[in-house]
Parts: C-alpha cells; sequence; structure tokens
C-alpha cells in the first residue's frame, strides 16, 4: 500500500492538516496518510508543545471514521529530538508491505539538507511536496534540480490549496480569547474548549 507520511507536532491539529492529507489522497497515487505526531522536534525549541497525548488525541478526533488516515505514534517510543530517518527506518522494518512517501511543505524544501541523513532520505524515499507562501515555484524547482544530484528517488509538487493557517495563529489567539472553532475540526475544537487547553 502506497503511504504517505505527514510529519508535525499538531499542536493543534487544524483544518489546514486536513485539507492537504485529503487532497493527497484524493489527487495523487497515495493510497492512505499517517499523521505522524512528532514529540519533539529537532529544529524547534516551542514551550508551549503540549503533552504528546493531548495532540495524539486531537489527531484521533479529527479523522475519526475516515478509513484513508491514521495517527501513528512510533515516535513516541523513540529517542528525542525526533529525526525523521531514524522514523523512516523503524516504519520500513514495521511494515516491509507498504511504500511510504514523506509529505512536505515548500517551506522546509530549502532547509532540507540540514536533516540528520537527508541524502539516505532522498535516495530511498518519494517526497510530495505541497506548496507554502513566500516560496516561488521557480525557486523550489532550482532546489530540487540540486538535490537531484543526490540520486534522489523522486521529489514532486502537489498542487495542493496553499493554506495559510498554522497551528501559532492558533494558540496565540486562543488564548486571546478568539473563537477559532472554524480553524479546527468541531471535535478538536470541543476537545481543546472542554480542556482549557492553550489558554
Amino acid at each position: 500500500m502506497r503511504i504517505g507520511l505527514f510529519f508535525g507536532s499538531f499542536n493543534p491539529i487544524h483544518v489546514g492538516h486536513l485539507i492537504i492529507a485529503n487532497y493527497v489522497v484524493q489527487f495523487t497515487d497515495i493510497e492512505k496518510v499517517w499523521f505522524v505526531i512528532s514529540p519533539q522536534n529537532p529544529f524547534k525549541k516551542d514551550s508551549q508543545l503540549l503533552d504528546e497525548q493531548h495532540r495524539y488525541k486531537m489527531v484521533q478526533l479529527a479523522i475519526d471514521g475516515t478509513k484513508d488516515y491514521r495517527a501513528c505514534t512510533i515516535e513516541f517510543d523513540m529517542p528525542k529530538p525526533s529525526y525523521t530517518y531514524r522514523t523512516l527506518e523503524a516504519l520500513t522494518k514495521k511494515f516491509p508491505q507498504n511504500e511510504f512517501s514523506l509529505i512536505m511543505g515548500g517551506d522546509n524544501l530549502p532547509k532540507f539538507d540540514q536533516w540528520l541523513r537527508f541524502q539516505w532520505i532522498l535516495q530511498h524515499f518519494r517526497i510530495l511536496i505541497y506548496p507554502r507562501k513566500s516560496y516561488e515555484y521557480a525557486d523550489l524547482k532550482l532546489i530540487i534540480e540540486k538535490f537531484k544530484n543526490y540520486e534522489a528517488k523522486s521529489l514532486q509538487f502537489v498542487q495542493a490549496p496553499l493554506i495559510e493557517i498554522s497551528a501559532t495563529f492558533i494558540r496565540t489567539n486562543l488564548k486571546a480569547g478568539k473563537d477559532l472553532r472554524y480553524f479546527l475540526h468541531p471535535r478538536v475544537y470541543q476537545y481543546i474548549s472542554e480542556k482549557h487547553l492553550y489558554t
């Protein structure tokens, strides 16, 4: 089965994440999307990072009842911080029957060569790149050409909608008392409200 891996803190998961996942499943050859919840991103030092179990619960609530998505907690039991290549090794070993691809925002591509063992990732996994604001297609295309020198398996753009919703924006404005119910899945919004999260 062709699985798209959507890595993130999901702090919290919001409709932008869900729209990207929906697009990938419906408009590419990816059959399912797994939301890989990262306990600690090596590039982020976020004091507002909610406990991983809360973030896992919110992902579950957001995708409940949909067969195309799955919440993946494999990184919860791995050394921290979370390095993508280690996760890919673990997933490949645990699920050898699946073909895994990465789903990545265009804003991550310019700094991808800072990732640990990025060359190995390029050589063994397809990367699907969705658009992000301020990263022009022409500029990203030059970066892709550079990465091809590393015998990259496949880097391809997906013409998903440009979604300018960030978890930082949501956290900041929830703390300010704003009503952001339409930025979040209704069950996630209810969970945040009931647990008084991000206040």
